[in-house]
């Protein structure tokens, strides 16, 4: 069936969001830091993220021209709230089976604490599979951020 991605959601967006967490493919706060592209972002694909030939469970962050320091109280940060056993494999991080959420609002709480806690402007993207149209219209999702995504 089909798959819908709603994208560029602000964390007010996601809190009045009403959704099954079940259908919830992927979630993505991106973290921006400046206008010269430093970023970071924290993640977690409901079936797990590649890693070489297996798939990983739980949260995944990335970063691009973030200092070393910041990546480690990132980890940290994300560790001590989330559990899990931290992996580095290029400019991303995995929690090794760290708790993984899908809720509206936990998803919207957690981009608040990073963005506040590390400076950073947040937008969300949330991926959901198998969304009819009816529920849709119930989410209280914005129409206007729908991207779909072809296939099956």
């Amino acid at each position: 069936m089909s798959r819908l991605r709603y994208w560029k959601l602000t964390v007010d967006d996601l809190r009045k969001a009403q959704y099954d967490p079940k259908k919830v493919l992927i979630w993505e706060i991106k973290c921006s830091k400046d206008d010269k592209g430093t970023h970071f972002g924290v993640f977690c694909y409901r079936n797990g993220t590649p890693w070489d030939y297996a798939s990983i469970h739980g949260l995944v962050f990335y970063h691009n021209m973030i200092e070393d320091e910041e990546v480690k109280k990132i980890t940290k940060f994300l560790k001590d709230k989330f559990g899990g056993e931290p992996g580095e494999k290029g400019s991303r991080i995995f929690l090794k089976n760290s708790r993984e959420i899908y809720e509206p609002k936990e998803i919207a709480d957690l981009a608040v604490e990073l963005g506040d806690t590390f400076e950073a402007s947040t937008e969300l993207t949330v991926e959901l599979e198998n969304f009819t149209p009816t529920e849709q219209d119930q989410s209280n999702l914005p129409s206007s951020k729908i991207l779909p995504i072809p296939g099956k």
